[in-house]
């Protein structure tokens, strides 16, 4: 990617007194791409948009954005991009499209130069029919679409969006993410933070995210399909039972959870065939054990665990 990269981070470093929120980060986004950084809370996702934004100093390294280096030429930057918070500043008693002109007026907009874009971004969104509704009596769904609207309205080259989606409905989620394939359709550069794995499917690469560290950076295919670790999905009479039976054998990295399955996380030096008679000799011989094609969350979990970072949670 190199001299191509309309986002690069190099060394970035943030450190609030003894924590260090994001640690070294090291990373390169092309234009045109769709890069997701996923991570548990706490992880520094939100600290590394905010320093990519410029909103937040860095306390070491340095952040380029759109050619620009983002702590000598601010102003240049933030002309370049596009910043949603996961709590974006919309005026509840003002209507959509006194918001959006409200945003007009922040941005230096002419007023000239403002209808036929607002016209443009109410019918992408499909929010035309809701311009006179006051934005406290918008759905989730809609708010988002409406902050996202505002954010767009000076042309950015590159949008960074924070939990986006975050508590909003699958409808509206899947709503919402068609209308971002089309922004980058039209040449948008597009840096997301998310908490749903799925929508860390619709990326072109992923990044994952643990204690300030990135701990891999691919496409979604290549993390499943290259995890070191096995996965398998067991089935037995009682987790909480099987999951104490299993925790803590030789090369058994994990046990968690998955619907009404456990999905148990196996180092090359483990032995499927031991914890299986583990399980039998504990009486709870299971129903059904089988290696399984990981998920992605499957390989965030696997990762976390082997980075040290807990359960994830």
């Amino acid at each position: 990617m190199g001299a191509d990269a309309i986002i690069r981070a190099s060394g970035l470093t943030r450190r609030f007194g003894t924590l260090t929120a994001v640690d070294h980060l090291d990373l390169q986004i092309a234009p045109g791409e769709i890069f997701g950084l996923v991570g548990p809370d706490g992880a520094g996702k939100t600290t590394t948009l905010r320093l990519l934004c410029g909103l937040m100093d860095a306390s070491e390294g340095q952040a380029m954005v759109a050619g620009y280096d983002v702590a000598r030429h601010l102003d240049q930057v933030k002309d370049q991009i596009g910043y949603m918070a996961q709590r974006f500043g919309l005026y509840a008693d003002l209507t959509v499209e006194e918001n959006m002109h409200f945003y007009s007026d922040l941005f230096g907009l002419r007023r000239a130069d403002r209808g036929q874009l607002m016209r443009q971004l109410l019918a992408m969104t499909r929010m035309e029919p809701f311009r006179k509704r006051p934005a406290a009596n918008l759905s989730g769904g809609m708010k988002q679409k409406l902050a996202l609207m505002c954010t767009l309205l000076h042309h950015p080259r590159i949008l960074f969006l924070d939990e986006p989606t975050n508590g909003v409905d699958p409808v509206s989620r899947r709503d919402f993410w068609a209308i971002l394939y089309q922004l980058v359709r039209d040449g948008l550069t597009l840096f997301v933070t998310t908490a749903y794995l799925d929508e860390a499917e619709r990326c072109n690469r992923v990044g994952l995210m643990s204690q300030g560290k990135l701990i891999r950076c691919d496409t979604p295919r290549n993390l499943r399909e290259h995890l070191e670790d096995a996965c398998y999905r067991v089935g037995t009479a009682d987790q909480a039972a099987a999951r104490e039976l299993m925790a803590g054998l030789p090369g058994v990295l994990a046990v968690e959870p998955s619907g009404t399955r456990l999905h148990v996380y196996i180092t090359p030096q483990g032995s499927p065939e031991a914890i299986r008679q583990r399980l039998s000799d504990g009486g709870l011989p299971p129903g059904e054990f089988e290696r399984i094609t990981p998920s992605l969350e499957d390989v965030f979990i696997d990762l976390v665990r082997r980075s040290g970072g807990g359960n994830g949670n």
